[in-house]
């Protein structure tokens, strides 16, 4: 479970009733909510440190929730989204879904499917800022290694072995030997299957 008091769920829907009544829900559970009339109005807002997910509108006046999830995408921005709508069809549910929609709700449902797809969200929230987390953390261990140390991680993950490694680039074994060792303790790898996890995290070249 996230912790509630850390997270904050947005709720962007142009009805009035409903953004008060999904507020209401939220705080009853110890749910932190900030909702919005409108997406610009949601877009202008700085995302929080912690975890957080979006419930979303499919239909909102000049702009559609569709339009609002792709355009947080091009911004990079990750934020888990549940859509509702009132008119939903399985073509609209569809490119929800792919576009990384987390649940899709037509209205009216119950307050327990809205808070258990709520619960998903933060929870996949978390995890997306763990992976972030650690990717950073392997970007800056990568940062630490040389030119050459990085061309031997990046043939060590290919599935090379040492001594291909050093006829590859022209040293001895036990040049090579050194600089693999060099590798896996700057990277705080304890076997080459985990450093070829931390390569494919880091997507470096060898690992496709």
């Amino acid at each position: 479970m996230t912790p509630a008091c850390h997270a904050t769920v947005f709720v962007v829907d142009d009805d009035a009733r409903m953004r008060a009544a999904t507020e209401r829900l939220l705080k009853s559970v110890g749910l932190h909510a900030e909702t919005f009339a409108t997406p610009q109005d949601f877009l202008l807002r700085k995302l929080p440190g912690g975890p957080s997910c979006l419930v979303l509108d499919v239909r909102l006046p000049g702009m559609s929730g569709l339009d609002v999830q792709r355009k947080l995408t091009e911004a990079g921005v990750q934020i888990p989204v549940i859509f509702i709508t009132g008119h939903g069809d399985i073509p609209m549910t569809v490119k929800a879904m792919k576009s990384g929609a987390v649940e899709f709700l037509t209205k009216p449902f119950r307050d327990q499917d809205l808070l258990d797809a709520i619960q998903d969200a933060l929870q996949r929230a978390s995890e997306m800022r763990q992976e972030q987390h650690e990717i950073q953390e392997l970007k800056e261990r990568y940062q630490t290694l040389t030119v050459r140390e990085r061309e031997v991680m990046g043939l060590l993950v290919s599935g090379m072995l040492t001594k291909q490694i050093a006829s590859r680039l022209g040293t001895s074994e036990i040049t090579a030997q050194v600089h693999r060792g060099q590798v896996m303790h700057k990277m705080h790898a304890n076997s080459p299957a985990e450093l070829g996890r931390m390569a494919e995290k880091l997507k470096v070249p060898g690992t496709n």
